[in-house]
């Protein structure tokens, strides 16, 4: 296969998602014992619950697809931060399973992207140093970035949940 750029962001999505990352671990993988009680549960107030963010990160995913597909930018449909439905164990495997959706979405929809396209600025007249609005290169790569600032985010709150799970047992 011929490498392109689009498939190197694709390669980077995929890693930061489920794969070999260089990051650390792959959202995916740190989700994967995350149950229902853990992702609704506060440990810091004020504080997003991995839940929380969990939804957030699909909905980004999902705002990403429809701007690349020529949407203006905006809000995500579903909210910036969506409110998690009625925590249970099957809601919870609702919200993970729309995240992987969200993913193999996206990624289908870069893959369709040509590559000539990757410069060109998006429906999205916001570019602070340049004015001349954000190109897919850039919103593809913020994606990723995005993810993985989220992903290192429910890291620690899993962390923080597992270490005060230990202080009370």
């Amino acid at each position: 296969m011929i490498e392109t750029e689009i498939s190197r962001i694709i390669d980077e999505l995929d890693r930061e998602h489920g794969g070999n990352a260089w990051h650390g671990t792959p959202l995916r993988q740190i989700l994967a014992d995350v149950d229902h009680s853990q992702a609704a549960e506060r440990p810091f107030a004020g504080g997003h619950t991995i839940w929380e963010i969990v939804l957030h990160i699909t909905a980004w995913k999902n705002e990403v697809r429809r701007r690349i597909g020529g949407a203006p930018a905006g809000v995500p449909a579903e909210g910036d931060w969506p409110a998690p439905a009625k925590p249970g164990a099957q809601t919870w495997r609702e919200a993970v399973d729309a995240l992987e959706d969200a993913h193999r979405a996206l990624v289908a929809a870069i893959a369709r992207m040509p590559e000539t396209l990757l410069f060109a600025p998006t429906n999205d007249p916001r570019e602070r140093e340049t004015s001349q609005g954000v190109t897919h290169y850039v919103l593809l790569h913020g994606i990723v970035q995005h993810d993985v600032y989220h992903s290192g985010q429910i890291a620690l709150l899993k962390k923080a949940l597992t270490q005060s799970e230990s202080v009370t047992s």
